[in-house]
C-alpha cells in the first residue's frame, strides 16, 4: 500500500484516502478511530493490518473493538489468546 493518495482496497466504501485513515488513527476521536480499527481489522488482509495498526493498537482497544468485528472475531481473539499464552502480549 504505497499510494497514500489512493482508497485502501478494504475501504471501498468510503472517500477515505490511506493518507487520511493514517491521519484519522492518528488524531482521529476516539469513536472514529475505533470505527476504523475495527474495518481494518474486519476486512483488511492479516498481512495489510500491520501497515496501520499495533498489536498494542488492538490489545489496548479490544474491548471497544472486538463487538464490532464480525465474523472475524473469532480470528482476532485466537491470535490474542496464542500472543498472550506465548507471553507476546498482556
Amino acid at each position: 500500500m504505497k499510494e497514500e493518495n489512493c482508497r485502501p482496497y478494504f475501504l471501498w466504501d468510503e472517500p477515505v484516502t490511506i493518507a487520511q485513515l493514517r491521519e484519522i488513527l492518528r488524531t482521529g476521536d476516539e469513536r472514529e478511530r475505533l470505527i476504523y480499527m475495527a474495518k481494518i481489522l474486519r476486512e483488511a488482509r492479516y498481512e495489510d493490518v500491520w501497515e496501520f495498526l499495533t498489536v498494542e493498537d488492538i490489545v489496548q482497544n479490544w474491548e471497544k473493538i472486538a463487538p464490532r468485528l464480525g465474523k472475524r472475531r473469532a480470528f482476532w481473539e485466537f491470535l490474542l489468546l496464542k500472543w498472550r499464552e506465548l507471553g507476546l502480549v498482556r
